[in-house]
């Protein structure tokens, strides 16, 4: 991947919607940070997940995912998301990811493992060899 791109960091705000009565993240929140910031991973390369779709009917799900909930974030929150791809295999693609408060401090770790799928038979398939930019993955 370029120095530019990785980790690439995704900045979120902690709002009402996210937060739990007593202003916390709630957990699932967490979950569409990380997706968010995949995404717009994907959008900084050059990906367009739409014309991925139309052109090709591949898309990318979440097959696996592993998260260690090491501090709160709250209400108002400054936070960084990072998506650093870690493997790539003929049909998946390996990340860590964090969520950061704005002072540096961790409050996230994700190991995401995103599948490479047909998306109208839910079937996985091989990463098309020319889909990433040269440099962008490994």
């Amino acid at each position: 991947m370029s120095e530019t791109l990785l980790p690439f960091h995704w900045p979120v705000r902690v709002y009402w919607e996210d937060t739990d009565a007593g202003g916390v993240v709630y957990h699932a929140s967490y979950l569409r940070f990380l997706e968010r910031a995949r995404s717009e991973w994907l959008r900084a390369i050059g990906i367009d997940q739409s014309m991925l779709r139309k052109a090709t009917g591949l898309g990318f799900v979440v097959k696996d995912m592993q998260i260690d909930f090491v501090r709160p974030a709250l209400l108002d929150d400054e936070l960084s998301v990072t998506v650093d791809v870690k493997e790539r295999r003929a049909a998946s693609i390996l990340f860590a990811q964090t969520v950061l408060r704005g002072d540096g401090t961790c409050l996230v770790r994700a190991t995401v493992r995103a599948a490479c799928v047909e998306l109208d038979r839910m079937r996985p398939t091989q990463i098309p060899a020319d889909l990433f930019p040269a440099g962008s993955i490994a």
